[in-house]
């Protein structure tokens, strides 16, 4: 690394993909108040913090019900027991997402199938669905969708709404009405992201018309790992739902299956509770959220402004979503030598993901290959995920794509 781009470095960063440390700085008064309540308290699971986070979280995002839990992966399995999936039935999702969108349908017995994705939004493709379901699956006479190939019930489909942005709703939402199947949204990275529908929005609107994501389907799963757009200092998730049963079941399910303590009335149980600090930091960073995506949005239209001209694909925002940014992802070509190149300058970067599902050792059985899914194959070649979080600033910004253009220049 040269005299030059060390000084900038030592001035700017070196950047790290997401900054967690600025982000506590900015809470750390009312965090360790908090804190300090509770061990007074000495109420560590349930209670008034999670009960407060839970009605909060549900007005947020404008759901009757929110049940916190320890993580999203629990609020996926919650959401796919609790819309009563089964073990032996198939559960429709794609291939091109965190491997917890998947152990979830297998956690519940279920078998996960695949679907692609569309190529600029990286979400499940309305039209890949429509292909499988019109192709590979009937109704029978009890209105049950079943896959011609395997006999089994096909119960449900989680779409995922990738890297902030929501999948294309509307006719996911009639395939599954026409079929019969459960929809659980995969919002785990979606936290603020609002879908419209087509037209639902003007370019430059930013009003909240629509729905926020995961309150479209049966019920949503949210993730509150530390570096989501609303993180947790630690593990944590939560379900949300309009339905009274779905959520209830949830509850019952998160804490040993019981309905009132040492009253157990499910067998499938376990303990997958939110607890109360956990549910504290998240409501504190619950008001600053809206503020904060609109700070990501603000840094993406930077990153936006300072790449459109060189040989990459920028993250795009279809008329029918308002994306939250909790990854800005770009593709190029040699993703691996500008990767380096910029590590060099002082930049981390990220992979999500490298490798599709369906071609990952875990996955083998379910008897995929190479060249199944293009559409998630091509974006695993290619995407590259640039520091993205509220605090960056536009000098970093401004670094970030110098740096980025001059190993384009040197390519």
């Amino acid at each position: 690394m040269n005299n030059q781009v060390s000084e900038k470095v030592s001035f700017l960063g070196p950047i790290p993909l997401v900054n967690l440390r600025i982000q506590h700085d900015e809470l750390r008064s009312e965090i360790e108040a908090a804190i300090r309540d509770i061990i007074d308290r000495s109420s560590f699971i349930g209670g008034t913090y999670v009960e407060t986070f839970e009605r909060d979280f549900a007005a947020y995002c404008g759901a009757r019900y929110a049940v916190g839990c320890a993580s999203g992966t629990d609020a996926l399995k919650l959401a796919l027991m609790a819309v009563d999936v089964k073990p032996g039935d198939e559960v429709i999702t794609v291939p091109f997402t965190f491997i917890a969108t998947v152990e979830a349908i297998t956690q519940v017995g279920a078998h996960p199938v695949f679907v692609d994705v569309d190529p600029t939004t990286y979400t499940l493709h309305p039209d890949r669905l429509a292909e499988f379901l019109e192709h590979h699956c009937r109704l029978n006479e009890d209105g049950q969708t079943v896959n011609l190939h395997t006999g089994r019930r096909v119960a449900a489909v989680i779409p995922v709404h990738l890297y902030g942005f929501p999948a294309d709703m509307t006719p996911i939402l009639a395939l599954a009405e026409r079929y019969h199947l459960r929809v659980v949204e995969d919002a785990c990275q979606a936290h603020g992201a609002i879908y419209c529908g087509r037209g639902g929005r003007q370019k430059d609107d930013a009003t909240k018309e629509g729905k926020k994501a995961g309150t479209l389907g049966d019920a949503g799963a949210f993730s509150f790992y530390p570096g989501k757009n609303l993180g947790a200092m630690g593990d944590a998730g939560a379900l949300v739902a309009n339905d009274p049963g779905i959520a209830e079941r949830a509850r019952i399910l998160r804490n040993h299956g019981q309905k009132e303590r040492y009253v157990h009335i499910s067998p499938n149980g376990w303990n997958g509770r939110l607890d109360a600090l956990q549910a504290a930091v998240l409501d504190i960073k619950l008001r600053r959220l809206e503020r904060w995506n609109e700070q990501r949005r603000k840094v993406a239209q930077w990153y936006s402004e300072r790449l459109v001209d060189l040989d990459i694909v920028l993250p795009i925002e279809p008329e029918y979503g308002r994306h939250v940014y909790h990854l800005y992802v770009i593709r190029l070509r040699d993703r691996d030598r500008v990767r380096a190149a910029l590590a060099e300058c002082g930049i981390a970067t990220g992979l999500h993901y490298p490798i599709p599902l369906h071609l990952q050792e875990a996955y083998d059985h379910l008897g995929y290959s190479e060249g199944d899914f293009p559409a998630s194959e091509g974006a695993a070649r290619t995407v590259l995920s640039l520091p993205m979080y509220p605090h960056l600033t536009e000098d970093q910004v401004n670094y970030i794509s110098g740096c980025l253009r001059k190993a384009f220049d040197h390519s």
